[in-house]
């Protein structure tokens, strides 16, 4: 077998080192619309802690929701990162139903799926570090599958409420 020239091998090493990358970042940006199972499989595999809360007294944030308080008494209004607020009771019943869920810690309908970290890689939301907002999923009659709605709740107790799979978001007040 002839022997390769070190240029040669550094070049096959940067070109498999490049396609690794691309693979993983691919793997990553993987969204889910319909709810299918790959990407349930790859979530019940992993060894990522569950996001329930434990019965354990923690110093950590919790992901159960806050209480917001009003802007300026203004119908609406927005909060400090401009995201409009909209109020929990102006939301579909399902959305109440899944809030409860988390204050709860669950049990939720898509386990693998609900309590994932959601990766805001579409950046409507406030720019946080990896692993800072959970997904859930918000139920929609009459769909066999997860469809578009979801509750994006962040370390600091804040709750979002997206209807359109992420491309637009409301903050929760309560």
């Amino acid at each position: 077998m002839p022997r390769l020239g070190k240029r040669t091998t550094q070049v096959l090493s940067t070109v498999a080192s490049v396609l690794l990358l691309v693979a993983v970042w691919w793997i990553q940006s993987q969204g889910d619309d319909d709810g299918g199972s790959r990407a349930q499989d790859r979530a019940s595999s992993s060894s990522t802690p569950s996001r329930t809360p434990s019965s354990t007294p923690s110093s950590a944030p919790s992901r159960t929701a806050e209480s917001t308080p009003t802007d300026d008494g203004a119908e609406g209004g927005a909060d400090e990162d401009g995201i409009p607020y909209v109020d929990l009771a102006d939301l579909p019943p399902e959305a109440a139903d899944t809030v409860g869920l988390i204050d709860a810690g669950g049990p939720f309908p898509y386990p693998g799926k609900d309590g994932s970290t959601f990766g805001n890689f579409e950046g409507v939301l406030p720019d946080r570090e990896r692993g800072y907002y959970a997904e859930y999923t918000v139920e929609t009659p009459g769909l066999d599958h997860r469809g578009a709605r979801r509750i994006i709740a962040g370390d600091g107790g804040e709750l979002y409420w997206t209807e359109d799979h992420y491309e637009s978001f409301e903050r929760i007040r309560r």
